[in-house]
């Protein structure tokens, strides 16, 4: 195996040997490695300009798309905040099947439109597809500080899915694009710790925005939506500016860095970086691979559980006995604080050491015990410290896991349809969250669903995934997969992909 030094700038040094499951090719030539420009220069002064460029590579893209997402998990959950402070009430005194009704449709355009925004997002380039969404969401956001009735209200919720599909699929294959598969991970974290963060923000945010209740005669709810949407629109303005193209294309790269960043791709066996044009032999590719469907099992059963902690979460407060509604809110912002610092610290571990698999099936039991204690206990103090482990065990499995599915799948658009397809079926379940929980205090079905996901699906299927990668890896070790590519050329054994017998999973 060839030992080479991969660095990063979030996760440290370290060498390959140390690492048997990364999702790489072993002993093989690199085909088409661009020229290196630093051929001259010694190993310590490579490794320099690599911590640079991946730092400034960090700089560049992670704050911003993080803000896109903290805004995006802010706008589709927020509903749950204006929830407890009228909306219901004001459009009619909604019934709890109707309110649910107006959650479910939007997760319906959410996934329906998943499979095919990466799609997009590599044709139309990220620079102009992101921004685009992003004002179109917030238009559909603004508009719910508006709606006079419950079809108003669908009509808003359905557009606002529509236009939020291309953001978190669309920046994870995009992040996959510019790092190594070893580095991929605590990026995909520190990115998806943002709808932690929108959580403990939009709980302050709610509890500030509700008592403007009555200025200009609009409810405090409906401005929670005028403001929050207003904010979008100028972000996404923003965002032609601050979202950047893929590597072979960024203007913020010179040359020289542009080449940097496509070789060291290709030496991590990476074809993502460069252009490819789409065929339909790539769509097939993705949806005949079993890794998809197994992933998206998997997915289910961390994103089913998100969704319902987050919309609800002020509601399941609210059931423990307290009733002024600033308390509630601001009580909903300690545990996602601390998902969010669980999440990078699984997202780093991961990258360290490959063992994703595990990590999937250590930290869902957390939540499964949360979740316990919200089902068993009347203590309020007990209930409380229960969605604390709720959150711990679902938010780090949600990047975890798209991690895990983005580095074993190699080739542009068979990883963008493959993630797609994965995300759109995890978020089709926030069908599922928006129609168990309806019956307070107890909430007993919504909190045996999500315990019965957790376990089935997230722990299962991640339990399954780990022992059929390994399997798989200890068959193309012993030259049972070589068959695979006898009497090829180089190149097509390249259009393999993860196919091809030399690629090791990581499991």
């Amino acid at each position: 195996m060839m030992d080479f030094q991969q660095t990063t700038s979030l996760g440290g040094t370290r060498s390959s040997t140390d690492e048997k499951n990364v999702g790489r090719v072993e002993e093989r030539p690199i085909l088409n490695a661009p020229y290196d420009t630093d051929a001259h220069l010694t190993e310590a002064e490579k490794a320099e300009i690599d911590r640079n460029l991946v730092w400034k590579l960090d700089l560049q893209l992670i704050p911003w798309l993080c803000l896109l997402y903290l805004i995006s998990f802010l706008d589709r959950t927020n509903i749950g905040n204006a929830k407890i402070v009228g909306l219901q009430k004001s459009l009619g005194n909604l019934s709890t099947g109707k309110y649910n009704a107006a959650l479910s449709i939007f997760f319906v355009s959410y996934a329906l439109f998943e499979p095919i925004a990466n799609v997009l997002l590599k044709r139309l380039r990220p620079s102009i597809f992101i921004p685009v969404i992003m004002i179109l969401w917030g238009i559909c956001m603004l508009s719910m500080g508006f709606v006079k009735n419950w079809s108003g209200l669908m009509a808003a919720r359905f557009f606002l899915g529509l236009a939020e599909a291309g953001l978190y699929p669309g920046v994870n294959y995009f992040l996959s694009c510019w790092y190594k598969r070893s580095e991929f991970g605590i990026r995909a974290a520190i990115f998806f710790s943002a709808a932690a963060v929108s959580g403990s923000f939009g709980g302050f945010l709610a509890a500030a925005i509700g008592k403007m209740d009555g200025l200009a005669g609009v409810r405090g709810w409906a401005w929670i939506f005028i403001i929050e949407g207003l904010a979008t629109v100028v972000v996404g303005i923003m965002s032609f500016w601050f979202v950047h193209d893929f590597p072979d294309a960024a203007t913020f790269l010179t040359e020289q860095d542009r080449a940097r960043v496509i070789r060291r791709l290709k030496l991590d066996n990476q074809s993502s970086a460069e252009h490819e044009e789409f065929k339909m032999a790539y769509f097939w590719a993705a949806i005949t691979d079993w890794k998809m469907y197994l992933g998206m099992f998997i997915y289910m059963g961390a994103d089913m559980p998100l969704y319902g902690f987050s919309l609800f979460l002020p509601s399941i407060i609210k059931s423990m006995g307290y009733s002024n509604t600033t308390t509630i809110q601001l009580l909903s912002v300690p545990p996602y604080a601390c998902a969010a610092v669980l999440t990078i610290f699984i997202g780093f571990y991961a990258d360290r050491t490959g063992r994703r698999g595990l990590c999937n099936m250590l930290v869902p039991p957390l939540g499964v015990v949360g979740f316990g204690m919200l089902l068993a206990s009347q203590n309020p103090q007990v209930k409380y410290a229960g969605t604390f482990l709720g959150a711990l065990g679902i938010y780090p499995c949600i990047s975890n896991t798209i991690s895990w599915v983005s580095n074993n799948i190699e080739g542009v658009y068979k990883r963008g349809i493959v993630l797609g397809f994965v995300i759109g079926w995890g978020n089709i379940n926030g069908v599922v969250s928006s129609n168990i929980f309806f019956k307070t205090p107890q909430y007993v079905v919504g909190h045996a669903t999500i315990m019965a996901y957790m376990l089935v699906c997230l722990v299962g299927g991640s339990t399954a995934m780990h022992f059929l990668l390994i399997r798989e890896n200890d068959a193309r070790r012993a030259g049972k997969r070589d068959y695979l590519v006898e009497g090829k050329t180089e190149a097509e054994a390249e259009a393999l992909g993860d196919k091809r017998p030399d690629f090791i999973y990581t499991t």
